[in-house]
């Protein structure tokens, strides 16, 4: 509800201030940039609207790219093959599914985030950079959580950064694209054991069809039914969901 309230703000003085451009009464001297006693630099409340509307584009690729969205989703594009549907659950759902359980995932980090830099900012006890500095902290305490040492070794490396003391110590700009590539391979690993007892099945449904001289039969057909009636029986969506949820550390 806080954040809805923090939005509505927002958008009252967007409106506000569309009306006094109308009216001839907006100047340039509202975009300011304030210099404090202790040296650090302060936007405008005006300019920080700017830079927040203009931050919005970026959500999407942050969502994505910064939480557990990218390892949910690849792993439920691979189930959805394995079992042979090609459009069930439909891509929707499958988005859907994976925004939710997203931010069943992301809430404990949202949490800390809300506590130690939005809700100061908002109390005015943070300016906005202290606040973005205190707030990616949690955040990137996730994604080194998540990262092998390989990969932001690598792309230290591609970045000409030497050894740090410790990961914290790299830039965003390397912890990122870390992550992102753990997280697809974490991804594949997962789907891959998911993959094989689907496999299991068309390969023993195609060797009876073979045995039997039904080569016209298409095995995927004849194993479809028998893929979806054991996902059913072991209780599959438990199982997926409950697995990738463990990999995050949830419920352990």
């Amino acid at each position: 509800m806080k954040r809805i309230s923090l939005f509505i703000i927002i958008a009252l003085s967007l409106l506000s201030m569309s009306f006094d451009a109308l009216a001839g009464d907006l100047s340039l001297s509202a975009l300011t940039l304030t210099t404090n006693p202790d040296g650090s630099q302060e936007y405008s409340v005006n300019l920080q609207i700017l830079i927040f509307m203009t931050a919005l584009s970026f959500i999407p690729a942050a969502i994505i790219m910064m939480t557990s969205f990218t390892r949910i989703v690849v792993i439920m594009s691979i189930l959805r093959q394995a079992i042979g549907l090609q459009q069930t659950p439909s891509n929707q759902v499958i988005i859907g599914l994976t925004l939710f359980m997203t931010l069943f995932i992301m809430t404990p980090v949202y949490n800390q985030i809300d506590k130690t830099a939005i809700q100061p900012y908002l109390a005015d006890q943070l300016t906005s950079s202290e606040a973005i500095n205190l707030g990616k902290i949690p955040l990137r305490a996730f994604m080194l959580q998540q990262t092998r040492i390989k990969d932001l070794d690598t792309l230290a490396g591609m970045a000409g950064i030497e050894a740090v003391d410790k990961p914290t110590d790299l830039p965003m700009t390397v912890i990122i694209p870390a992550f992102i590539i753990s997280e697809l391979k974490t991804a594949f690993q997962i789907g891959f054991i998911l993959f094989i007892p689907f496999l299991i099945i068309d390969l023993v449904v195609a060797s009876i069809l073979m045995a039997m001289g039904m080569m016209m039969l298409s095995p995927m057909i004849v194993s479809l039914p028998f893929k979806l009636m054991l996902f059913v029986l072991v209780d599959g969506w438990n199982l997926v969901i409950g697995t990738i949820a463990t990999s995050y550390g949830m419920g352990s």
